[in-house]
């Protein structure tokens, strides 16, 4: 069986030569992308060989991190049908076959999958320097940074030194000045 397991993977690296999207992951198990990257229809499967392959289905597997957008359903839906596909196919190398079959499958297995991500965004993050706005994916818009005066800018400069840090304890509390507003423990002794 190893010799089996040696040649197809041969004709694997060289069927791939060149396309970004296969992995050879290990001796036994490969990857393939499908869609582009960031887009949310795009997922990775990795088929994994046992020693029994091509006679037993290889292991295929979708609980990737690269898939943490893919809705369960469509990740089992996904599953399954390599499954059969893979049943199909036994006591043949199909591991370049359950990749192509994918590649013409995978519209209509992705069909309950959103566009886009229903994960909200952070659309203000406040720093320093003072409000910052990000794109927000959901809706489109892109909202203007807010703009800090010359004044505001020469006051931040002028609190940090040549390297952009600001100077040691810029933040400490004045301990002369925070005793007197505490007052001393009196003492009843």
């Amino acid at each position: 069986m190893r010799e089996e397991h040696e040649e197809e993977r041969e004709v694997l690296e060289s069927i791939y030569e060149g396309d970004d999207n296969f992995s050879v992951i290990s001796q036994s198990t490969f990857q393939y992308k499908y869609g582009e990257a960031g887009n949310n229809k795009s997922f990775l499967v990795e088929i994994s060989w046992g020693p029994e392959y091509p006679d037993q289905i290889p292991t295929i597997n979708l609980d990737l991190f690269y898939n943490k957008h893919l809705l369960p359903p469509v990740k089992e839906k996904i599953t399954e049908e390599l499954q059969k596909q893979a049943e199909i196919n036994v006591g043949m190398s199909m591991t370049f076959t359950l990749f192509e079959w994918l590649k013409e499958a995978k519209d209509e297995l992705l069909e309950s999958q959103p566009e886009e991500a229903s994960v909200p965004v952070v659309s203000e993050i406040i720093t320093d320097f003072g409000r910052i706005t990000v794109e927000d994916s959901a809706t489109g818009k892109k909202e203007k940074k807010e703009q800090l005066t010359k004044a505001q800018k020469r006051r931040m400069w002028d609190r940090q030194n040549a390297a952009g840090e600001r100077a040691r304890g810029y933040n400490w509390v004045d301990i002369i000045k925070h005793l007197s507003q505490t007052g001393t423990p009196k003492n009843d002794g």
